[in-house]
């Protein structure tokens, strides 16, 4: 068929006409791939535009702004005024910006949504003592369900730190001492977040929140326990320990952002490292995420590190290591515009992070996303099914790490009254990144006493001291009260900042503790011991001759050799949550068999900082007694070098029996798996959950390993009498070391396969060969 000249024309120029409509289009489709998506958008795009995409402020300062930022903060209100606030913002954004791309809501979502209104669950350091990764992602993927109600697309959580000085504040933040378990946890609290990547792919749906790793990288390792210090360090431990989490959580659990930490190594501030951002991060994982600065971190590089004269300087040290986006607001990235100007930095740089920042938002559904809901804030937030699960996590993390004679749990049928005494009896903690700390918003221990003894016991309660300070001026009623009771639970602790971050507010208004904050980010200690006249007010308690029974609610370990050698019965329940009152009264009185297990070793002392498990051989010292190097264990001059209790520890209102340990093979090489299997049995009368923990230790290599670390873990319920066989499956990779040349490989050797109930407990061992 022939088409006369002017309606080819006419055709023509409709097509073009419509091509030219889809084009403008294009970015906004959300059925074209990801990658053109952004390659769209980008190139409309003005170089001031992608600046402010590289940028953040508050969702209450972005509307009516004339710079589209990458990323805005919720408020710390609750939810109801976020929503508001998201909804104006976004909506803003959309609609009144040229390009109208939407900003990525950020919230702090380390134990909770950081609003009121939301539920709060226990704290970092308790989630991880469940060693109960299923739990996690529950967790996660509840905060997420409620977060999004309110407009928040990611949470600056969770931390992949490891635990390694109780004296740093930021402890009650981290999962465990452990890179293998805190790798586990942080992904599963990340899948639970953003959704599996083996189902969503990399993808995010609606419901779900992107999340970003911290803090990359040896944060938890300051100088003297010091928050900011260096971390004094060398790459094969950096590799082994503190990168080995991160690389999980990129690899295996596609998380959508990492954040640099405060801190140097090496004399290189981890916002101007290019080995770390550069070198690790991407060239040798692949992370396909963007960098998001921690708050001020660049501005640090000027004021506080100063490796940069200037803050135009510190934007390029940034840009260039691989941060893409600046927190808390637009300080050092304003000079880019003037730096590409000027030929100083290239534009292509500036397009590199952006084209990252825009592929998270057109991931995670932000242009097709519908803008928050009041309407739905009721059925979503703080639901029973999600206060349960709160509850739950704390009944699975608290540990008893005391308990003889049996006197645990109590038994109410042979108690007529019972004494509850101690600062943190009648307080709620939930530690920092919380919104209050208010005793209307969840159950402390002596309200979760009361609610579960009913009228059956007479509940008698003193304070007896406060947190910190010398006043002792309460001892003689607390000891009275001791006194007129059959039993005494003795509730000790710590407080910490609630809000949280360098230069926030410690605090709500109205809401100022009578006690200074001893535990939290900012809030590091030169002493572990028990805060205040705490100590002297149990050893009071302690001569009455009644039992007593010591739980402890904060967030870092104390050490405890007096309570240890003195009182019967020690419950560690950290920060439990809303309900962490009811958690510990039901295991106090047995409603709940206690499971937790020590995430994180307990120092003897201050000066036996650092203590963890997983020490190189020669990091135990000479046994002077036998004069000899070849058995060492002894140490300091007046004691051992020993935690006071072990990683991995925790006791059981029943017992445990651990049997018949089989390898499916005793040799194995490289592309070969071992099945490793034992039976565990109830041997008490009650049910009871049991971790069962599967360490690997290397005979011999090329250079120092630890003697133990921690490859497998299961925990697992179980009836009384009940048996149940426990199946491992190890790989050459769980024998790899860094070696000389910094190559990650297994060499052939022989291997020990330890099946523990602690890290100073191991029951059952067999030997593999890897050639």
């Amino acid at each position: 068929m022939l088409i006369p000249a002017g309606k080819t024309a006419v055709l023509l120029g409709a097509a073009l006409l419509l091509g030219t409509a889809a084009n403008a289009q294009l970015y906004k489709n959300p059925h074209v791939p990801v990658q053109q998506r952004v390659a769209d958008l980008l190139k409309r795009m003005t170089l001031e535009e992608k600046v402010g995409q590289m940028s953040m402020s508050s969702l209450s300062e972005s509307k009516n702004s004339k710079i589209a930022y990458g990323v805005l903060e919720s408020p710390f209100s609750n939810v109801k005024d976020i929503a508001l606030q998201s909804i104006a913002a976004k909506k803003y954004a959309r609609e009144q910006t040229r390009l109208g791309i939407p900003p990525i809501q950020i919230g702090e979502c380390l134990h909770g949504q950081l609003a009121a209104g939301a539920t709060t669950f226990p704290q970092a350091i308790a989630q991880g003592s469940t060693w109960n990764p299923a739990l996690i992602r529950q967790m996660g993927s509840a905060i997420a369900y409620e977060a999004s109600t309110s407009g928040v697309d990611e949470a600056l959580s969770p931390l992949f730190d490891l635990i390694r000085d109780a004296r740093y504040g930021r402890v009650e933040e981290c999962f465990a001492e452990d890179p293998y378990l805190v790798g586990q946890l942080g992904s599963a609290f990340v899948i639970g977040m953003q959704g599996d990547p083996a189902k969503t792919g990399s993808s995010f749906a609606f419901d779900n929140v992107m999340c970003t790793g911290k803090h990359f990288a040896a944060y938890s390792k300051p100088i003297a326990g010091i928050n900011l210090a260096p971390a004094e360090i060398g790459e094969r431990e950096l590799r082994s320990m503190f990168l080995a989490p991160f690389k999980d959580a990129v690899q295996s659990a596609n998380i959508a952002a990492i954040m640099p930490s405060y801190n140097e190594i090496d004399g290189i501030p981890a916002h101007s490292n290019e080995f770390l951002l550069k070198q690790v991060l991407r060239k040798e994982w692949g992370f396909k995420g963007y960098v998001f600065s921690d708050y001020g971190g660049l501005s640090q590089l000027y004021n506080f590190h100063k490796v940069a004269k200037t803050p135009a300087d510190a934007a390029i040290l940034g840009i260039t290591a691989g941060v893409d986006l600046e927190a808390a607001r637009p300080d050092i990235y304003a000079h880019l515009v003037e730096l590409v100007k000027t030929g100083k930095i290239k534009e292509s740089q500036i397009d590199t992070a952006v084209a990252r920042i825009l592929t998270a938002k057109f991931k995670a559904g932000l242009f097709e996303k519908p803008l928050a809901d009041t309407a739905r804030l009721k059925g979503r937030l703080h639901t029973p099914e999600h206060i349960q699960l709160s509850q739950q996590i704390a009944e699975e993390s608290i540990i008893l790490l005391k308990n003889d004679k049996n006197l645990l749990p109590l038994n109410i049928s042979k108690l007529k009254s019972l004494a509850v005494i101690g600062p943190n009896a009648n307080k709620v903690q939930y530690g920092d990144y919380s919104f209050t700390r208010d005793n209307l918003s969840g159950v402390t221990t002596l309200a979760g006493i009361k609610q579960y003894v009913g009228n059956s016991v007479k509940v008698n309660y003193a304070q007896g001291c406060e947190l910190s300070g010398t006043d002792k001026s309460g001892f003689a009623e607390a000891v009275k009260t001791a006194n007129e009771s059959d039993a005494v639970v003795v509730v000790l602790g710590t407080t910490s900042v609630v809000f949280s971050g360098i230069g926030w507010n410690g605090h709500a208004p109205g809401n100022e503790p009578k006690d200074p904050f001893t535990c939290g980010e900012g809030y590091d200690v030169t002493d572990i011991n028990p805060q205040g006249v705490q100590r002297e007010l149990l050893q009071e308690i302690y001569k009455t001759g009644k039992p007593v029974i010591l739980v402890l609610v904060h967030g870092r370990p104390w050490s405890i050799s007096w309570e240890k050698e003195n009182i019967p019965a020690i419950l560690e329940a950290w920060y439990p949550g809303e309900k962490g009152g009811a958690a510990i009264a039901n295991i106090l009185f047995g409603k709940v068999n206690p499971s937790g297990r020590l995430n994180m070793s307990v120092p003897q002392s201050t000066g036996h900082i650092p203590v963890f498990y997983n020490y190189v051989n020669s990091a135990k010292g000479i046994n002077r007694q036998h004069g000899s190097i070849e058995k060492p264990g002894q140490d300091y001059v007046y004691s051992s070098t020993d935690p006071l209790f072990a990683f991995g520890y925790g006791l059981s209102y029943t017992s445990f029996k651990y049997d018949n340990l089989k390898v499916s093979k005793t040799v194995f090489s490289k592309n070969e798996q071992v099945i490793v299997s034992v039976d565990i049995k109830n041997t008490g009368s009650v049910a009871g959950k049991e971790v069962v923990q599967l360490y690997l230790g290397n005979k011999i290599n090329s250079v120092s390993t630890p003697e133990m670390a921690l490859r497998r873990f299961s925990k697992i319920a179980l009836e009384p009498g009940e048996v149940k066989t426990v199946n491992f499956t190890i790989n050459s990779k769980d024998l790899a070391i860094w070696n000389r040349q910094m190559k990650q490989v297994t060499e052939p050797g022989t291997f020990d396969v330890m099946i523990a109930k602690a890290a100073d407990n191991v029951v059952l061992k067999k030997q593999l060969e890897y050639r």
